[in-house]
């Protein structure tokens, strides 16, 4: 399975952004990957249009998917897909598990009081469509915006 870029134009990326990765951080293709099995499965639900194929790796490319209302042909990739993915590696490789979360559904904290701290918890909202529990980045989300649009928008067509 290959990760959304190449490891050449992720490199290039991590210069022009002025980041670097630990000399312990994995190969810039096992980064690339993991960073793409990130997106895909935290945002393809969101994502415009349909897979191409049923047998493809990648949630890209996508058949009937626009981008600033022109349609975007069933090969592309946007390139904010590919900078998001790269954000993604880049955030994995200074830490392994800043994109992940790993929770108990039974152990989930309604309401906790600490003597006289108290908080509480708010269930997802009915609208949402991020995998449950997923661990999102604000810049990430910032860079696929044109493609996923707000967390909770309501759709832009109603049938009556």
């Amino acid at each position: 399975m290959a990760g959304y870029g190449s490891d050449a134009a992720y490199e290039a990326w991590l210069t022009e952004q002025g980041y670097t990765v630990p000399e312990t951080a994995p190969s810039s293709t096992i980064q690339r990957q993991r960073a793409s099995v990130y997106i895909d499965a935290t945002y393809e639900a969101r994502f415009p249009g349909e897979r191409t194929s049923a047998s493809q790796e990648r949630a890209w490319p996508r058949s009937g998917a626009t981008l600033f209302g022109s349609d975007l042909a069933t090969s592309a990739i946007p390139q904010q897909v590919i900078d998001a993915s790269y954000m993604a590696a880049y955030l994995s490789a200074n830490s392994l598990l800043v994109l992940s979360v790993s929770t108990d559904p039974n152990q989930r904290v309604k309401r906790q009081k600490v003597d006289t701290i108290e908080r509480e918890f708010f269930e997802p909202g009915g609208g949402s469509f991020a995998a449950p529990y997923a661990r999102t980045n604000s810049l990430i989300d910032g860079m696929l915006y044109p493609l996923i649009g707000p967390m909770n928008a309501e759709p832009n067509v109603l049938v009556v």
